[in-house]
């Protein structure tokens, strides 16, 4: 993770941080390590949100991660 910044880990390929692209990495990546569909990662390496509903992350990305930038 880059410093300062989020990480989305998403197995999905559904998910999506338009608008907090500046302050969230998105990854892709389908893998056996990560046994969740998608995890949002706090800069100090917190898990702020599990799961695979865009709902819920976008109820989750604005508390950790501010207002989204158009």
């Amino acid at each position: 993770m880059h410093e300062g910044r989020g990480l989305l880990l998403d197995q999905t390929g559904r998910l999506s941080v338009v608008g907090w692209a500046d302050r969230v990495d998105h990854v892709v990546d389908v893998s056996a390590e990560v046994d969740v569909p998608a995890a949002l990662l706090r800069p100090d390496g917190h898990v702020a949100w599990v799961g695979e509903d865009w709902t819920e992350l976008l109820g989750r990305l604005p508390r950790w991660f501010g207002a989204p930038v158009d």
